[in-house]
């Protein structure tokens, strides 16, 4: 089997290339990709396709602006678990999974074990997302917030 470090280096300047382009247009053409990576068209697909089925591209996804639905309050979330063995972070992981809000949920290590990406409408909405949902988690023994005041960079790109 593979490790990802081998995976990688089977990756050669043209599906950096198309990896790159994709990453900040995920619409662009077939024909303007193969441009842009300096390939003809058939085995620019080609490599997309391989790219698509060995797991390097995901999916294709709509970036939101979120500002123009109202949704640009941003709050950050630690948390602290009460018990960290196996079976209560899956179980922790499962439930986080199912809150709207809660757009990424990292576990860290250090002193806290979770920190959560939360947008919401204001911090009223804020508040009962973390008083009804995030600290009714299982084994959440404490909380503490960040309120973010600008986004300076946000989608990866």
């Amino acid at each position: 089997m593979a490790t990802q470090d081998q995976n990688e280096s089977e990756l050669d300047q043209f599906d950096h290339r198309i990896l790159d382009a994709l990453a900040t247009d995920g619409r662009m053409s077939i024909t303007d990709l193969s441009s842009v990576v300096g390939l003809s068209k058939t085995p620019c697909q080609v490599r997309l396709k391989k790219l698509i089925d060995e797991g390097y591209i995901e999916g294709f996804h709509a970036r939101i602006n979120q500002r123009r639905l109202g949704m640009d309050h941003i709050a950050f979330a630690e948390v602290k678990l009460s018990d960290t063995k196996e079976q209560a972070l899956s179980e922790f992981n499962a439930a986080v999974r199912k809150i709207k809000e809660v757009e990424e949920c990292h576990m860290i290590a250090g002193r806290i074990d979770y920190l959560l990406k939360v947008r919401t409408s204001d911090i009223r909405k804020y508040r009962q997302v973390l008083g009804e949902k995030i600290s009714s988690l299982p084994h959440v023994a404490s909380t503490s917030t960040s309120v973010a005041m600008e986004s300076v960079k946000e989608g990866g790109i």
